[in-house]
């Protein structure tokens, strides 16, 4: 991997007084890696570049572009790929062609430079002589990112290289690949559990914390857990049996719905659904890790245009969505993500999650429809201060990184029951009831990850449950028309231009 990887260098000259007509300036001096790690505030500093990584373009549009377009919920539109090569490939499972698709190629170059980032907080932080609840903060915070996309990494291509260590030679660009899963989950565990004993349950938009921790524990042990059940490829080597994975999912999950009912935390589920989804609330009790957006930024990264991806086209033309009873001005959507009216379908029609975060029309400014959109689409990526800030196409509608809600279902699903009844609240909440007792432990499972696929649609997760339960193939129509296998399916290759460039990829 011989991705170019970015560096903090802060430059700084003094001014010296102007003698006769002397204009020359002398050097103060510069910042580097070597003397930049002094203050409280350089370390934050370069925390805060580890996160930015999140926000590249190529890295956050593709939560999207490859898990949710490869999946039943949402379908590509056509010509896709003049904006985003390879987009189509991906929503059309035409595998032959992904070793050299230009979309996985952007993700897993942006993922290694944010990893970098992070090994490079925690290579001088360690250290550094800050003070020990700077350093605690910090190094938990790096530790999180690391992991964090490491397994977003897995999730994408299966085994990958572990960068451990800060880029600060040539030799370092070309790490070696992880021997296997137990090699990789170790690794990313360890980063976890550090960061879990490290940090606390404070809750600040952007930024990882405890539960963010603890939750992301859960998602590598529950899908490593469901993985292996399956017989998805690699997983079924792994040592620790089904049972004990489910175990420690389930244990992790429960740490954070445990402290959110003791009071420790300020996390739970939001009594009103589109609170979650109130572009000025990233604050919210569901948000246990989210991105950082704002539509005052002056750069693409800092500002977002997901909400576009979702919205109707409607001729370049400017209209209202109404989201319940409130109507919002919108900007005109790129309606890259279509829903597909089957998924739609799927939903009971009296799921608050479709009649009250789904639309199928648009709006004129006295409320009376101006016409019938082409495709349902989703409310989660609203911001109505989009035009009326005269904004244009900024928002500040941000990624779903980590729900609260996805921890609880977490938890039902891997202790194979309703235990402290969250589906209940959770399905409550959208204005259903119960559902009958299934027959047995694996339908119960079978039936979390079906409401999985209603409480988080379009938030870029359905892909990866697909994929650790086998069931691409069963599910999306695209992957069924392609005539691929499961084993086909539940990776993408490390893409080619990577392996050309690594001798430790190659076989």
């Amino acid at each position: 991997m011989r991705t170019k990887i970015l560096s903090i260098f802060l430059w700084s000259t003094l001014m010296v007084g102007v003698v006769s007509c002397d204009l020359s300036e002398s050097p103060y001096g510069f910042y580097s890696e070597k003397n930049f790690y002094k203050t409280p505030e350089d370390a934050e500093s370069a925390l805060m570049y580890a996160y930015n990584a999140l926000t590249f373009l190529e890295y956050s549009r593709g939560i999207y572009y490859i898990g949710e377009a490869a999946s039943e919920t949402v379908s590509l539109k056509s010509g896709e790929d003049a904006n985003n090569p390879g987009a189509q490939a991906l929503d059309e499972w035409k595998i032959s062609d992904n070793a050299n698709n230009q979309t996985l190629q952007i993700y897993f170059k942006y993922c290694y430079i944010a990893i970098n980032r992070a090994n490079a907080v925690i290579y001088n932080v360690e250290q550094s002589e800050l003070p020990k609840e700077v350093k605690d903060r910090i190094l938990g915070e790096a530790y999180f990112l690391r992991a964090y996309n490491h397994f977003n990494l897995v999730k994408v291509f299966g085994l990958v290289p572990m960068q451990k260590e800060m880029v600060q030679t040539v030799s370092g660009t070309t790490p070696s690949m992880a021997k296997s899963m137990d090699d990789i989950y170790n690794f990313m565990l360890e980063d976890l559990k550090q960061a879990e004993s490290l940090l606390d349950y404070t809750q600040k938009t952007g930024r990882a914390n405890r539960a963010a921790a603890q939750g992301l524990m859960a998602k590598l042990y529950l899908t490593a857990a469901s993985s292996k059940e399956s017989g998805v490829a690699n997983y079924t080597e792994m040592a620790a049996s089904v049972e004990d994975l489910y175990a420690n999912a389930a244990t992790c999950a429960k740490n954070v719905l445990d402290a959110s009912q003791r009071g420790e935390c300020s996390f739970g589920l939001s009594e009103n659904l589109a609170d979650i989804y109130d572009v000025n609330k990233p604050d919210g009790p569901e948000h246990v890790f989210i991105m950082s957006m704002d539509r005052t930024g002056l750069n693409e990264g800092n500002y977002s245009k997901i909400g576009m991806l979702f919205l109707p086209y409607n001729n370049g033309g400017n209209f209202y969505v109404k989201a319940g009873s409130s109507l919002y001005p919108s900007h005109y959507g790129f309606e890259v993500f279509p829903t597909n009216m089957a998924f739609y379908r799927t939903y009971d029609e009296t799921d608050k999650r479709r009649t009250d975060l789904i639309n199928t029309e648009i709006y004129n400014a006295d409320g009376s429809v101006y016409a019938t959109s082409a495709y349902p689409y989703t409310l989660k990526y609203t911001d109505p201060d989009q035009v009326t800030g005269n904004t244009g196409d900024k928002s500040s509608v941000k990624p779903y990184l980590l729900r609260f809600s996805d921890i609880a279902l977490m938890y039902v699903e891997a202790k194979g029951s309703d235990d402290g009844a969250w589906l209940q609240r959770i399905r409550a909440r959208a204005g259903l009831g119960n559902i009958p007792t299934p027959a047995s432990v694996s339908e119960f499972r079978d039936m979390v990850v079906r409401e999985r696929a209603w409480e988080l649609a379009f938030e870029g997760n359905r892909l990866y449950d697909l994929r650790r339960k086998a069931m691409v193939t069963k599910v999306d129509p695209n992957a069924k028309s392609a005539g691929i296998t499961e084993a086909e399916a539940a990776f993408y290759p490390i893409p080619q231009r990577e392996v050309d460039l690594n001798p430790n990829l190659r076989n």
